[in-house]
């Protein structure tokens, strides 16, 4: 894992809240971010990650609780962290009739930067993103990898010491994600903290520490090893049948009927991945269940959680609390 961690706390988060009307968008959520780690919120789209990043950056006011970055209380001096940290929005949102440099430009005075030192900073990060050659390409006429690195190029024009990134890299091709994430380390090697939003479960992998939020509260917190630990108590199995959707079914009712059985069962594109708080005889068990309904196994083997199916195991579990 790039970079190295410090024991101070560059984020603090304490029982923050937001209400929109009756409803509860943000619950009671904490935690902390250490400096240079890139620490991963993740959750399905709605769970409220983007409400949660943007009381932090001061765009929203919370309902309730405090949020301290760099030593700064949000609430209280949003301008004092404005000049500190960078942000990458969910949303595409330079300007698509500038150029590679132009936007770089732009941004970089929006950011108080001088002339002489945007200039240097302008060929540094150009360099970081691999963007040189292209400086005098228009906006539109990039591809999606190349235009979230050059939104990420904005968002650390101005040398920040955090930056948050809201979703950097949906609807990006897998080689431009992983593109992605190796400048992400290159940040974190050079000392900046990134605090990214993400709902795909194997770039949590490559996080330092990860929070899990559901329908506003936090379900799991910790590094990835971490998680995996406090969260599958039993055994997972990965199982391959002819008719995966019949299948599955017949194990949903099987975990009705004994749940010490099956805790969970969800299907992974054509597999299924099946939860087990039983020892031993679990996996002769659920053979023999699936046998003498006719049902052609593959193969049924014992395999290590991913994050994936830990987070589906930490939403049943916070489901059952």
């Amino acid at each position: 894992m790039a970079g190295s961690l410090a024991n101070d706390k560059v984020i603090i988060v304490k029982n923050l809240v937001k209400k929109f009307g009756d409803f509860t968008a943000v619950d009671q959520i904490k935690f902390e971010v250490n400096r240079g780690e890139i620490f991963g919120f993740l959750g399905p789209n709605g769970s409220g990650k983007t409400t949660t990043i943007r009381m932090m950056l001061g765009l929203l006011q919370p309902t309730e609780g405090e949020i301290n970055i760099l030593g700064i209380d949000v609430n209280g001096s949003v301008e004092g962290i404005r000049r500190k940290v960078g942000y990458m929005s969910q949303r595409f949102s330079l300007y698509n009739d500038l150029t590679v440099v132009q936007n770089l430009k732009f941004y970089g005075a929006a950011y108080g930067l001088d002339e002489s030192k945007l200039n240097v900073r302008i060929g540094e990060s150009l360099e970081m993103a691999g963007l040189l050659g292209k400086e005098q390409v228009k906006t539109r006429d990039l591809s999606g990898g190349w235009r979230q690195r050059l939104a990420l190029s904005v968002a650390i024009i101005h040398q920040p010491e955090v930056i948050f990134l809201d979703e950097p890299t949906a609807g990006v091709d897998p080689v431009s994600r992983r593109t992605f994430w190796d400048l992400l380390y290159q940040l974190v090697t050079g000392g900046v903290t990134v605090f990214v939003t993400t709902h795909y479960m194997d770039e949590a992998e490559h996080c330092h520490r990860l929070a899990f939020i559901q329908e506003g509260r936090l379900i799991a917190y910790g590094s990835p090893e971490e998680i995996k630990q406090d969260t599958i108590k039993g055994r997972v199995f990965e199982i391959g049948v002819d008719h995966p959707g019949e299948a599955l079914a017949l194990l949903k009712k099987v975990q009705k009927d004994k749940p010490e059985l099956i805790s969970e069962v969800e299907l992974y594109g054509s597999l299924i991945h099946l939860f087990s708080d039983s020892n031993q005889n679990s996996e002769r068990k659920i053979k023999e269940i699936l046998k003498r309904s006719k049902v052609q196994v593959n193969y049924m083997e014992e395999i290590d959680p991913s994050l994936e199916d830990v987070f589906i195991s930490c939403v049943h579990n916070n489901k059952q609390s």
